[in-house]
């Protein structure tokens, strides 16, 4: 399957025209947001495009990508978006707005499986098996192609994925609570980065 993937250094170009729906992942040196730094933003339109964005990690300049995240006009869809929401509001500074994620629709939807993985859903939704190879490697330095190609996977299906799972929430009748689910998403990540990593509604 051919795939258009363009690498932008520092920002997207002021002349990209992305449409009002998009699919967005990030990719990090490590988990840990305070520590592991925000290397890569990878966006798609959802026809096999991937606009991937590599940081000057000393300044992140990227006022383009800002302004994409927090226009309330386009809709973001994420899979597993609250690490990415996290490292972008703390490396960007930059807030998200305008949220979807396939992880969290998949675990309201897809209660017959406890494997909520992109590959698994990839597999069910697009039946293509997708190599996770690259997922622990070094995104700090120079891309291979076989990097560009993990990281175009990770957006390129996100559209059709999330279709799908809303037919499921529809016809299950559990529509309304992944939306309220996505309401507090940015409230997760504030508590994220404040260092409350417990559940808080625990005893």
């Amino acid at each position: 399957m051919s795939k258009n993937i363009q690498l932008h250094k520092n920002d997207l170009p002021d002349d990209l025209q992305l449409g009002n729906i998009i699919a967005v992942d990030g990719e990090f040196m490590g988990l840990n947001v305070m520590r592991d730094p925000l290397c890569l933003i990878q966006i798609s339109t959802g026809e096999l495009d991937a606009h991937i964005v590599q940081f000057d990690r000393k300044k992140y300049d990227a006022p383009n990508l800002k302004k994409l995240f927090e226009d309330e006009k386009t809709t973001k869809i994420f899979h597993y978006g609250r690490a990415d929401i996290a490292h972008i509001k703390y490396y960007l500074n930059s807030n998200t707005n305008n949220i979807l994620d396939t992880k969290i629709a998949s675990k309201i939807a897809r209660s017959y499986t406890d494997n909520h993985s992109l590959k698994a859903l990839i597999k069910e939704f697009i039946n293509i098996d997708v190599s996770k190879h690259y997922q622990s490697s070094d995104f700090g330095g120079e891309l291979t192609q076989a990097q560009l190609k993990y990281c175009a996977n990770d957006v390129i299906y996100l559209h059709k994925i999330h279709e799908e799972l809303t037919r499921i929430l529809e016809r299950e009748g559990r529509l309304q609570l992944y939306k309220n689910c996505l309401k507090y998403l940015n409230t997760r990540v504030e508590l994220d980065l404040a260092l409350f990593k417990d559940d808080i509604w625990s005893h």
